[in-house]
C-alpha cells in the first residue's frame, strides 16, 4: 500500500498529513499566512511523527487551487521539488474536489465554496465537480431552487445570504483537509498517478482568475 504524504495550503493556513493503507499516521494544521516559510518545516515535523523517512513515501498529494494564489503556487511549488527529489510521482487535485469529499453526506446538493475575497465565490457542485466562479446572485440561480449545503470558507455566510433570496442552503465552514486529499490519490494509486505524470507532466495551478495586486498608489488591479 502507498505511503502518502499530503498537503495544503490553498485557501488559508495549511493542512498536512501522511496516510498508509488508508489510515492517517500523523497530521498537521496551522492556522495564519506566511505558508513560504512553514510548509517545508511542517511536512518534515508531520513525516518524523509518523515514525518515516521522506525515502518511505511512495506518493505526494497536492492541491492545485482554486484559491489564494500565493497558496497555490506554494503548494505546488514545494510539491513539484519533493516529488523530483524523491523520485515519487505527484497527485494533484481540485482545492473544490477535496472540499466536497469532506461534505456531510445528506440528501442536500452538496457545494464546495470557496470565498474569493473580492465579492465572488470559487464553487463546484457534486454533479458536475468542475470549479467555477460565480457570484453569490448567480450561485443561486446555478442551484434551481435545489436543497444546498455549502462547504468551504465563508460557507456560513454565503448560505445565509442565499437564504434571505429564498435558496434552500445551509453552510458548513470547513478547510481543505489534507487526510482527506491523501485518501483521494491512493484510490487510483501510485502507479496510475506515475503514468499520468509521464504522459501530462506534474499538476499545475488552477486559477479562475489572474492575480490582484495593489499598485504602490493603493489601487487594486487584476492581472491576467
Amino acid at each position: 500500500m502507498d505511503v502518502i504524504l499530503a498537503f495544503d495550503c490553498a485557501v488559508a493556513g495549511l493542512s498536512v498529513a501522511v496516510v498508509h493503507e488508508g489510515r492517517r499516521r500523523a497530521a498537521l494544521t496551522e492556522t495564519g499566512r506566511e505558508q513560504s516559510a512553514r510548509l517545508l518545516p511542517a511536512v518534515d515535523s508531520v513525516v518524523r511523527q509518523a515514525g518515516l523517512a521522506p525515502r518511505d513515501l511512495t506518493l505526494i498529494a497536492v492541491t492545485m487551487g482554486p484559491g489564494s494564489f500565493t497558496g497555490v503556487r506554494v503548494g505546488l511549488a514545494a510539491a513539484h521539488g519533493l516529488a523530483i527529489g524523491l523520485g515519487i510521482p505527484l497527485a494533484g487535485f481540485a482545492t473544490t474536489s477535496v472540499l466536497l469529499a469532506q461534505a456531510p453526506m445528506e440528501s442536500r446538493l452538496r457545494v464546495a465554496v470557496i470565498d474569493s475575497r473580492l465579492g465572488d465565490w470559487f464553487c463546484a457542485l457534486e454533479d458536475e465537480q468542475q470549479s467555477f466562479l460565480v457570484s453569490a446572485q448567480g450561485l443561486g440561480e446555478r442551484l434551481q431552487g435545489r436543497p444546498s449545503v455549502l462547504i468551504g470558507s465563508g460557507a456560513q455566510p454565503l448560505a445565509d445570504q442565499l437564504a434571505r433570496a429564498g435558496v434552500n442552503a445551509v453552510g458548513h465552514e470547513a478547510l481543505p483537509d489534507a487526510v482527506v486529499l491523501a485518501r483521494l490519490a491512493a484510490r487510483d494509486g501510485a502507479a496510475l498517478w506515475r503514468e499520468r505524470n509521464w504522459r501530462e507532466g506534474l499538476p499545475r495551478p488552477l486559477y479562475l482568475r489572474g492575480v490582484n495586486i495593489t499598485l504602490p498608489d493603493g489601487a487594486r488591479r487584476t492581472v491576467e
